[in-house]
């Protein structure tokens, strides 16, 4: 009895092997790297490097992702919006998407501060605005405690940046684990991954509307790798105990800054993360808006792009037009 129970638990688990291997094969088929790799010492980041026109207006912005994701997430927001007016740098964050993982540093946001900024001198870009989208504003503000030469300014996205109450998410927990966390993403993450994954997007835009080509423009099926997975599980599970110590570094902060996040947010909340920034980071612009949840660069895109002119230096009344998206956004609710 014993034997058999060992026999089909082998079975079972061998089937699941074997189906994960079959499905991230056929998700970096779907979705192969589309940039350069670019080797910065130590690892290769992957990138999308777009350059801007000879008549650009603004200076280079590089936009950094969040968790779970890669850098087609932001490419799909803002690529279209600002092709040509500046150059644009899409990364993977180390890894996440193609991006190799390199030192054990980059299990902090710190760390992967300090390779996005040497990818910068590698791509011969002396300054950037950096835009950091949730865990990706951890990262956009390590860059400004790290290499402040490199950041002419800030734009936080429903950045996790802040200690905050309360654990994380088991399967993050569960993943970062040495031996359990191998089991877990070899065998279960996928089949459970690919069942929710469209559900699970759909609750990070809530309450906004949710692009209906999202999981294919953003690739996110790539996290659903067992590597992926588990470097994904680990950053997170490292995040509270960096931004413990960060935060108390944000006075520091020099660079021109704004900070959008939604009212809705339930993923990262805006009182603990985005109010604290503000308070924080010396004439750091909030923009706190009502009925956005904790996807802006999609729901608030043109707010967003707005915010990166006025840290360019051009003049934007950044409070009227997020008013102005409020009522919009009102409108469309009613």
């Amino acid at each position: 009895m014993t034997l058999s129970i060992v026999a089909i638990a082998a079975i079972v688990a061998l089937a699941l092997l074997a189906f994960t291997r079959q499905q991230t094969r056929r998700i970096e088929q779907l979705y192969p790297a589309i940039g350069e790799m670019v080797d910065i010492g130590g690892c290769r980041l992957h990138c999308v490097h777009v350059p801007g026109s000879s008549e650009a207006d603004l200076p280079p912005v590089v936009f950094i992702h969040g968790a779970s994701g890669n850098l087609r997430d932001q490419m799909a927001a803002f690529r279209d919006r600002l092709e040509g007016r500046a150059d644009l740098l899409f990364v993977d964050r180390p890894g996440h998407g193609w991006s190799e993982r390199g030192s054990p540093d980059n299990r902090f946001p710190d760390g992967q501060a300090r390779a996005i900024a040497a990818l910068l001198d590698h791509k011969n870009i002396d300054k950037a605005i950096i835009a950091g989208h949730s865990f990706g504003g951890a990262i956009a503000a390590g860059m400004a405690l790290e290499a402040p030469h490199k950041v002419s300014g800030l734009l936080l996205l429903s950045a996790a940046t802040h200690p905050w109450k309360g654990g994380i998410d088991w399967h993050y927990t569960l993943s970062a684990l040495p031996v359990i966390g191998h089991l877990f993403t070899e065998l279960l993450v996928m089949p459970a991954g690919l069942w929710r994954i469209d559900r699970v997007s759909r609750c990070v835009f809530r309450p906004n509307a949710y692009p209906p080509d999202y999981l294919r423009q953003s690739a996110t099926a790539l996290v659903l790798r067992p590597h992926a997975f588990r470097y994904n599980g680990t950053d997170v599970a490292h995040l509270h105990e960096y931004v413990t110590r960060a935060a108390q570094r944000y006075a520091t902060i020099a660079a021109p800054t704004v900070v959008i996040t939604g009212d809705y947010d339930e993923i990262v909340s805006p009182d603990i993360h985005s109010e604290a920034l503000a308070r924080d980071i010396a004439n750091a612009q909030l923009l706190r808006i009502k009925g956005v949840g904790h996807k802006p660069d999609f729901a608030a895109t043109d707010l967003c792009i707005a915010a990166i002119e006025n840290l360019a230096g051009r003049p934007r009344d950044l409070a009227a037009e997020a008013a102005s998206l409020q009522r919009r956004l009102a409108s469309m609710a009613t």
